[in-house]
């Protein structure tokens, strides 16, 4: 059984591509304004690669952490484009998105590459969130738990030591954008079958998130189940008091 008691919630908002310098100052204002009292869970905001530096300005001396939304499987070389591990912990990046349902629909991205990504993320020091989901397709076919376990699959028999620094998000992806949410019973089974998938030793530490239309009205039910440990917040962490309002939730 999940113990709630052993993990600190964690919240953490991806910006997607949206942003301004302007639009971001503001927000990043009313956030830190907002986390200064003691909130019951981690604050993370995945902001687009230009506006890193930004948020590294900005949310100095708060206690939210800054996360970047892709990383390259390479760590230097001739990769036009690609921003590698130790260049976003160069700029005070903490945390970063890998293998996001978008990345893996639009860019191609194979559990293999999100694999190698994983691996140039750990071992520059940063922490990586594994996001996993099955489509729409594949949600009404019924096989939605054997495609969660190939996507996790290629990092299930890396050492403890590795795994341990893991976050784990499910995104059902006919969830993503479409206001449609999976219920908090649903969310909760796939939780605990992934939970399921770590070694005994550490998987009451695993931090599991659910993304997927999050907002302030359901946040609460999501929560309360015992093997969510958080959620991945698109849209809603666009506007300070929605992100503000899942967080208190």
């Amino acid at each position: 059984m999940a113990v709630h008691s052993l993990r600190k919630r964690l919240l953490v908002g991806n910006w997607k591509m949206h942003g301004s310098l302007q639009g971001n100052a503001q927000l990043l204002a009313e956030l830190k304004q907002g986390a200064g009292s003691a909130l019951a869970c981690d604050l993370v905001v995945c902001a687009p690669y230009v506006y890193l530096s930004q948020l590294a300005s900005c949310l100095k001396g708060s206690a939210i952490a800054i996360g970047a939304q892709d990383v390259s499987a390479h760590a230097q070389g001739a990769y036009t484009g690609e921003v590698s591990a130790s260049m976003l912990a160069d700029i005070q990046c903490a945390w970063v998105i890998v293998g996001h349902s978008e990345r893996r629909q639009y860019h191609a991205e194979s559990n293999q590459l999100v694999a190698a990504k994983l691996r140039q993320a750990l071992d520059a020091g940063l922490k990586p969130i594994l996001c996993v989901g099955e489509t729409q397709q594949e949600h009404e076919a019924g096989v939605t738990h054997s495609v969660i376990i190939e996507q996790l699959r290629c990092v299930l028999d890396w050492p403890l030591s590795d795994l341990q620094k893991i976050c784990v998000a499910y995104e059902p992806v006919w969830a993503i954008g479409t206001g449609l949410s999976a219920t908090p019973d649903q969310a909760q089974e796939v939780h605990a079958l992934i939970r399921a998938q770590w070694p005994d030793s550490i998987a009451h530490t695993l931090h599991i998130l659910y993304g997927g239309s999050v907002k302030p009205d359901n946040a609460a039910d999501l929560f309360a189940m015992p093997d969510i440990d958080g959620a991945l917040v698109g849209g809603a962490s666009l506007h300070a008091h929605d992100f503000l309002h899942i967080a208190a939730a």
